[in-house]
């Protein structure tokens, strides 16, 4: 048996939660990232033995498209999947429908599922700092409850999750990275951009057509030169501000 973290974090909530959940089942935990885009995914074949923690972010109540089409080409023949939708303190929707759905379409057994709370990615204001101490205890928990339903063999074959069909509309957010004067070109954001949407020969530039507004630029940026526009910023901060102020907590699915 292996131990799998199969993850989508261009920011870092994710694999937060994703290690906390991993680490449940064994010290021993073998990472794929699926923001890498020069992976050959296809190359993934897991056993039934298996047990893959697959974790992704919620954009708009989604699962963001790479991580679909990364995951649409793995092998997964039976292996034991522990689902995780993280999202920014607004709602998740259909992400964990979608997700299971996909991974069962590639052959996984989807055995339980988890919604967690992390800071938002563009909006930071929102469940800033989490998951907390708090909240990776509380993730521990359910690892060592889901753990036990499978040791015991009372784990679903289909874990039950809350979402809807047709999923609903997404088309992303108009709130791109820029570069400013800070820019020195060296090229960290293109280099580990999930899509692309950076020119590795003009660095300072981005595709707005290609960028899904992941964040990971702002984020790993050493001169911290990206940035979105303030305004826009704030109006859809604004907009936000009711459905992201009530405080979420994290849930377990494992029917």
């Amino acid at each position: 048996m292996s131990i799998y973290s199969i993850l989508f974090s261009p920011t870092g909530g994710t694999k937060k939660v994703a290690d906390c959940l991993a680490a449940g089942f064994g010290s021993e935990v073998r990472e794929i990232d699926l923001t890498n885009p020069a992976a050959d995914f296809s190359s993934f074949s897991f056993t039934a033995d298996d047990i893959c923690v697959v974790a992704v972010p919620s954009f708009g109540g989604r699962v963001p498209v790479p991580a679909i089409s990364r995951l649409a080409n793995m092998s997964g023949n039976g292996a034991k999947a522990v689902l995780a939708a993280v999202y920014g303190n607004r709602a998740y929707e259909d992400t964990l429908l979608e997700l299971k759905d996909t991974l069962i379409q590639t052959g996984f057994c989807c055995v339980a599922a988890v919604a967690a709370v992390a800071e938002h990615s563009i909006m930071r204001q929102y469940a800033s700092s989490r998951p907390n101490q708090e909240d990776l205890a509380e993730l521990g928990q359910f690892a060592c409850q889901i753990r036990a339903a499978i040791e015991t063999g009372t784990a679903p074959t289909s874990v039950k999750v809350p979402g809807n069909m047709p999923y609903r509309g997404y088309n992303g957010v108009p709130l791109k990275p820029k570069a400013g004067k800070n820019c020195t070109d060296c090229g960290l954001c293109a280099e580990k951009c999930p899509v692309g949407a950076i020119p590795a020969d003009k660095p300072s530039q981005t595709d707005a057509e290609v960028c899904i507004s992941c964040m990971r630029c702002i984020t790993i940026c050493p001169t911290q030169a990206r940035t979105l526009n303030k305004l826009l910023l704030a109006g859809a901060a604004q907009k936000l501000k009711k459905a992201c102020s009530e405080h979420k907590i994290n849930e377990l699915f494992l029917n």
